[in-house]
């Protein structure tokens, strides 16, 4: 300072790795409690007239014949009382399963969807406790010392089952995505969807009035203005005769005309209805239904900022809808090769065995070579969005280009490195989700085996990588067998985009678990932590080694060998449950929260 000497501030270094809490979790199960992924969830069958035809179909350890309208099944517990009924399946069964989660861009709302075709709707309290609106407590910087808490707010049916009779083919009421959107008048708006259909659903507190109950007897028959007894109370006990529409065959009981004059001083005993309270009740409407614009699995749609669009993706196709038109909508991007016709049906029967494995056995010219597996609108530019591919590229579309988007503005993949490929290089490479950083400036991407961080202005390659569960590579084989090599795991980031989360598997040091993985991405950062989605994350938390700067190895100890009881144990003793997954995740747009769905539970954590 003297001389004119500045002073250079020494630079920051990485933020130090976050302790995380547990805060909350809904719909826990209780102990020996488990969710089966077996037969319930293929089951899923109403029996009626369109069963014009015998269905013999065959699932692990039981049999199913469908003849006309008579079922004849070997399967354990589940019955079906007549043909116009569904088949009771257990309340285990994975109708309870978390399949979709999402925050809303302020973060007092939290939606989750499931299997059964439900959305369940929370709300934060913790702020509402202090008083004032949470906008209004951070300009006076009141700091709150407690953990984010969340309630049940409400939940609704979004999607029932449904039957598409030209093709013969079931529609699962699963939720695949939902999306929030903006709100208006104190209500609150989002999209959800399953494989065919897109929902817009209001939800709004509406005021229920109560009124008080008139004292004419209930017994006696009234309508049109007709009194049965204007002079008597509800207690009365005579027993006139009474016709039919409130008459009555007494003359003093007739119709009230205009001649008719109320005594001096009114009748004391007549009581009129008034209001006696206002009751608030959370209504769900669904506004809009955008239906049969898709021939394949809707797998992702996204809100834009503009908050008048959204897009809808499948496997082949990206749609552009607006929100008040529900009977039209625009193609933007088709990547269907011209030989594809003849695909449609086994396409949406067997997606994952078309996908991947038949266009790696067969003849790729005769198959699909590749395939959209997320869409993403940009955050703040309304004109941009991302999607990627089942080739482990991403490509970013700019609508003022033109119409149709079938060029990209840029192109982010990475170069294989040479002599690396195998039989599994392709579908481990394939893109399971995306996100991008709430600035827009990154997009993050989740492959099966890596987190990849792309900075849209260097399309050159990932700017980071980090290794989810490398150990696994050497079980790819049992993965493949198993279909476990095409789970689709979701990945997040955090709202000042210092970190990324993303699930794994469960290993088993003494038990099941559902884990997921939390790293930091700011350059020299050696944050890696492995959290279990229970009551207490930081159990199986161990300190894992210092990565390079553009990946991140994963080292797990504390292993017990569980043999024969375990089919993923390996030749070190390392237990695995590829049944026991973290899919869906989702962080707080603001605060370094997260919630996460273990099968049907909901966790939340905070830092």
């Amino acid at each position: 300072m003297n001389g004119g000497d500045e002073v250079v501030a020494a630079p920051a270094g990485p933020p130090q790795p976050l302790e995380w809490k547990f805060s909350q979790v809904f719909g826990e199960r209780t102990a020996g409690e488990e969710v089966q992924e077996g037969f319930g969830f293929m089951l899923s069958i109403y029996f009626g007239s369109w069963f014009s035809s015998h269905f013999l179909f065959r699932l692990p350890g039981h049999c199913v014949i469908i003849v006309g309208q008579v079922v004849i099944c070997s399967l354990n517990g589940l019955t079906a009382p007549n043909s116009n009924e569904r088949p009771k399946l257990p309340r285990s069964s994975t109708v309870d399963i978390i399949s979709a989660i999402e925050f809303d861009k302020s973060g007092d709302h939290l939606a989750t969807g499931d299997r059964g075709g439900r959305v369940v709707l929370f709300e934060r309290t913790d702020m509402k406790d202090h008083g004032g609106q949470r906008r209004d407590l951070e300009r006076m910087d009141y700091s709150i010392s407690r953990h984010p808490e969340f309630r049940y707010k409400t939940e609704f049916q979004s999607h029932e089952p449904e039957f598409d009779y030209l093709k013969s083919l079931e529609i699962e009421e699963k939720i695949n995505k939902i999306r929030w959107c903006q709100t208006a008048n104190g209500a609150l708006f989002l999209l959800s969807t399953n494989d065919k259909t897109i929902k817009y659903w209001k939800v709004q507190e509406k005021k229920v009035k109560k009124i008080s109950e008139m004292n004419v007897d209930p017994l006696k028959a009234m309508g049109n203005g007709c009194v049965g007894s204007v002079a008597s109370s509800s207690n009365s006990s005579s027993s006139r005769p009474y016709l039919a529409n409130g008459g009555s065959a007494d003359k003093s009981y007739s119709y009230l005309s205009n001649d008719f004059s109320f005594p001096p001083g009114g009748i004391p005993s007549l009581r009129l209805p008034v209001v006696t309270s206002h009751e608030t009740s959370l209504v769900a409407r669904c506004r809009r239904v955008y239906a049969h614009a898709h021939d394949y699995h809707i797998n992702s749609i996204s809100s834009n900022s503009d908050g008048e669009t959204f897009i809808s993706a499948d496997d082949l196709r990206i749609n552009l809808w607006n929100l008040e038109i529900s009977n039209q909508s625009f193609n933007i991007v088709d990547v269907k090769p011209a030989n594809m016709e003849d695909l449609t049906d086994e396409l949406n029967e067997s997606p994952h065995m078309l996908r991947y494995k038949s266009w790696m056995r067969l003849d790729p010219g005769s198959l699909i070579a590749e395939v959209i597996t997320s869409a993403e609108f940009h955050p703040t530019h309304c004109n941009m969005l991302a999607y990627s591919s089942s080739k482990g590229s991403i490509r970013l579309v700019d609508l003022r280009q033109s119409a149709l988007c079938d060029s990209h503005a840029k192109l982010f993949e990475e170069q294989e490195a040479p002599g690396s490929r195998s039989f599994f290089t392709e579908i481990i490479a394939s893109i399971s989700d995306i996100k991008f950083g709430k600035d827009g400036r990154y997009i993050l991407s989740r492959d099966y085996m890596t987190l990849k961080l792309w900075d849209i202005n260097m399309d050159s390659g990932p700017v980071a990588t980090f290794q989810v569960h490398e150990y696994l590579r050497p079980k790819l084989c049992d993965l493949y067998e198993n279909d476990s090599i095409f789970d689709k795991f979701e990945c997040c980031l955090s709202g000042d985009g210092l970190r990324v989360a993303t699930g794994s598997y469960s290993y088993i040091p003494c038990g099941p678990s559902n884990l997921f993985r939390v790293f930091g991405c700011v350059p020299g950062s050696t944050e890696a932590t492995t959290l279990e989605a229970s009551k207490n994350p930081m159990r199986r938390q161990v300190q894992t080694p210092a990565r390079p700067s553009r990946s991140l190895g994963s080292s797990l100890t504390r292993v017990v060998r569980r043999g024969a009881e375990n089919p993923g144990v390996d030749a070190n003793g390392n237990s695995f449950d590829f049944t026991t997954k973290l899919l869906h995740l989702a962080w707080h747009p603001s605060e370094n929260s997260i919630a996460c769905a273990a099968a049907n539970s909901l966790y939340m954590y905070y830092a």
